[in-house]
């Protein structure tokens, strides 16, 4: 036991929340593992990604190369993109029901109609490829914040980024269970006609074919809608987006311009190229809010644990 609660010493607030986040996985896999046809290698995997935490964390408290403590701080790049995989194969077994008929019905309570076809009047090529590009920014813009703190060498906020980010996108990877959908890319619209209808310039198609590969979309199948994660409420876009931005903002960051310019119209471009409903980015706005509350309590709380210094704005 001792051994154990010596391991946990090396833990940072964010090997804290990726820890935790796959002893729910395995409580989830375990309880549905009658639907899941590889539940046992879901658990094998689980069981390494816990157990690389404790070694690296071990492993950059001992050491006194640079090397470790930065493998130490960027594994999570992977991580999420890894854990995001994951989701889509258990919300695939478990669920057998999509919800986006309950989020149509949402948007059209608030706004009257369907946001993305009212949207469609407005589209130009010289739009969709400015916006296509904001949207393929979505998983830099992190990694360009905590980067630059981290050169500055201010260790504290470059930690609280790391671990908003982390808890933010497991959140909205909860949050999936809860409401699987697949968007009006293939609800309201057809999916097939998206390069037609919405043409760009230079870059679009490829852009969203990297967008669609990263969403399980084998190119060029004759029903793509079997294959999409359901990952739409809520809009992790919206949610990491604006927490990037607030950071930027409550940080000083030098980039914020650049992070409230391009956040901005990341924000606009899940709608208009027809990826999220609005309410999806209503629910991305709530859980970014509790991502911050939550966030910076549980930072601290592990922080002054650790006897280490706080986060404060």
């Amino acid at each position: 036991m001792n051994r154990l609660f010596s391991l946990l010493r090396n833990f940072n607030p964010t090997d804290i929340v990726v820890v935790s986040f796959y002893i729910i996985l395995t409580l989830i896999t375990v309880s549905f593992s009658f639907r899941i046809e590889k539940w046992i290698l879901l658990l094998f995997l689980y069981f390494l990604i816990i157990l690389f935490v404790f070694l690296i964390s071990r492993k950059a408290a001992k050491s006194e190369k640079r090397l470790w403590e930065n493998v130490h701080f960027y594994y999570v790049v992977p991580l999420i993109f890894i854990t995001f995989k994951v989701i889509y194969v258990l919300i695939s077994s478990i669920h057998s029901t999509d919800y986006d008929q309950l989020l149509i019905e949402m948007d059209r309570f608030l706004f009257g109609g369907d946001p993305t076809v009212f949207l469609f009047q407005f589209s130009h090529p010289v739009l969709t490829e400015l916006l296509q590009i904001a949207y393929g920014t979505f998983f830099f813009l992190p990694i360009i914040l905590g980067a630059e703190f981290h050169l500055k060498k201010e260790y504290t906020k470059f930690q609280f980024i790391v671990f908003s980010v982390v808890l933010g996108f497991f959140l909205s990877y909860l949050g999936y269970f809860i409401l699987p959908a697949v968007g009006p890319r293939f609800t309201l619209h057809d999916f097939d006609m998206t390069n037609t209808e919405l043409p760009g310039l230079l870059l679009t198609n490829f852009l969203r074919e990297v967008v669609n590969a990263g969403e399980s979309i084998p190119s060029g199948i004759p029903n793509p809608i079997d294959f999409v994660q359901r990952d739409v409420f809520p809009s992790g876009h919206t949610q990491m987006t604006l927490i990037v931005m607030y950071l930027a903002v409550k940080l000083k960051s030098k980039n914020k311009w650049f992070f409230l310019i391009d956040g901005t119209l990341l924000l606009f471009a899940t709608v208009y190229l027809r990826y999220h409903y609005v309410v999806d980015l209503i629910g991305g706005l709530i859980f970014m809010i509790i991502t911050m509350i939550l966030g910076k309590w549980l930072f601290n709380f592990v922080q002054k644990r650790s006897n280490k210094p706080t986060f404060e704005y």
